[in-house]
C-alpha cells in the first residue's frame, strides 16, 4: 500500500494525506469533547492539538489544510456563528504552525533525542504557542457573545491547559512512532515487568487523581519506565497521569474539587505540566547516555582494531632491527 500511495502523482497524494490528516484531528477532537466543560467545546484535555503540532514535523508545513479541515468539521457544529467558527479554525491551525515555525529556526529536532529538543517542545510547543489559539479562540467567543467577559480568564485558562497537555502527552508519541519497532527475542522476565509497569502505573495514576498527598506516588513510577523503557514508556505513563488527573479535575474531583475553575486549571496546568516535563527530559537524559555509551563503545573497539593491525607490523619492524643490530655488532 505504501508503494502504491508513492506511484499517485503528486496533487493526488497530496489530497490522501490531507484527508489523512482532517480524519486524525477530527477523530481526536471529538475524544477530547467528551471531556469539556465549557460551552461543550472546550475541554481540559485536547489530543489533537498534539496532532496539529506533530503534522508540520513529521509530514512537513504543507499539509496544514488537513488541521483547518480538521478543526473546521470539529468547530461547525459547535457554533456560535459562522464568523466565530472560521476565527476559532484559523487559531487551532495559527498555533501549531507557528510553534513549528519557530522550533525549527532554532534547531529543533524531531527524534527527540536530545535535551534541547525536549525543552523547545515544553516551552514553545505545548506553553507558547497553544496560548495563541487560546486567547484568540476565547477573545472571539466574548465578541460574538458566545461568553460573557467575566468568564475569558476562566475559559482562556481551560483552553490553555487543554492543548497544552494535549501537546505534552501526544506529540512525543506521535513523534516517536515512526521509529518504533517491536523488539524481538524479549525475555519473559522483561515482559513482566514491562506488564508490572502498566498495572503499578495504572493505579498509581488513579491514585494520585483522588488526593493531594497522593500526587507525588506517579514520579517513582516515570522515574522507572524512563530508566527501564526509555521514551516510550515514560510518556506513555505521562499520559495516564494526566488523563486520570484531567478527567477528576473537570468533574470536580480528587484534590482539585474545592477549588473555582480558574484555580482548578491553574493547578492541573502546573502537576500535569512538571509531569510531563520530567517525563521527557528524564527519558531524554538516559537515552542521551545510551548513545555516548554506544559511541564510547565503538571508539573503543575502533581503537582495539587498529592496535591489533598495528601490533604485527610493529613485532616485524622490531625484530628487522634487532637483525640490523646484530649483524653491525657482528
Amino acid at each position: 500500500m505504501r508503494l502504491a500511495a508513492r506511484q499517485l502523482p503528486p496533487a493526488a497524494r497530496w489530497c490522501l494525506i490531507v484527508l489523512g490528516v482532517t480524519v486524525c484531528y477530527f477523530a481526536t477532537a471529538r475524544i477530547g469533547i467528551q471531556w469539556a466543560i465549557v460551552r461543550e467545546q472546550i475541554s481540559p484535555l485536547w489530543p489533537a492539538a498534539g496532532v496539529a503540532l506533530a503534522v508540520p514535523m513529521l509530514l512537513g508545513p504543507r499539509f496544514w489544510p488537513g488541521i483547518f479541515l480538521g478543526a473546521l468539521l470539529t468547530n461547525i457544529a459547535l457554533g456560535p456563528s459562522l464568523v466565530t467558527v472560521m476565527v476559532i479554525t484559523a487559531g487551532n491551525t495559527i498555533g501549531p504552525m507557528l510553534a513549528y515555525a519557530v522550533m525549527r529556526r532554532l534547531g529543533f529536532r524531531t527524534r527527540l533525542d536530545r535535551l534541547p529538543d525536549a525543552v523547545l517542545l515544553v516551552a514553545v510547543g505545548a506553553i507558547g504557542s497553544t496560548a495563541v489559539s487560546a486567547t484568540l479562540g476565547t477573545g472571539v467567543l466574548v465578541l460574538g457573545d458566545g461568553l460573557s467577559p467575566g468568564d475569558f480568564w476562566a475559559t482562556a485558562l481551560v483552553w490553555w491547559t487543554g492543548d497544552a497537555i494535549g501537546v505534552l502527552t501526544v506529540t512525543p508519541l506521535l513523534l516517536l512512532a515512526p521509529r518504533f519497532r517491536m523488539p524481538k527475542r524479549v525475555p519473559l522476565g522483561r515482559w513482566g515487568e514491562a506488564v508490572a509497569l502498566a498495572l503499578i502505573g495504572l493505579g498509581t495514576a488513579v491514585l494520585a487523581s483522588t488526593a493531594t498527598a497522593k500526587l507525588f506516588l506517579i514520579f517513582p513510577v516515570l522515574i522507572w519506565a524512563a530508566l527501564r523503557f526509555r521514551q516510550a514508556g515514560a510518556l506513555l505513563c505521562s499520559l495516564c497521569v494526566c488523563t486520570f488527573t484531567i478527567v477528576a479535575a473537570a468533574r470536580g474531583l480528587g484534590p482539585y474539587g474545592s477549588y473555582e475553575l480558574a484555580a482548578r486549571m491553574l493547578h492541573v496546568q502546573a502537576y500535569a505540566a512538571t509531569v510531563g516535563l520530567t517525563a521527557l527530559t528524564l527519558s531524554t537524559i538516559v537515552l542521551q547516555r545510551d548513545r555516548a555509551t554506544a559511541e564510547i563503545t565503538e571508539a573503543w573497539l575502533q581503537v582495539t582494531e587498529m592496535v591489533e593491525m598495528i601490533a604485527p607490523r610493529q613485532s616485524l619492524r622490531s625484530a628487522i632491527t634487532q637483525r640490523e643490530d646484530d649483524e653491525l655488532a657482528g
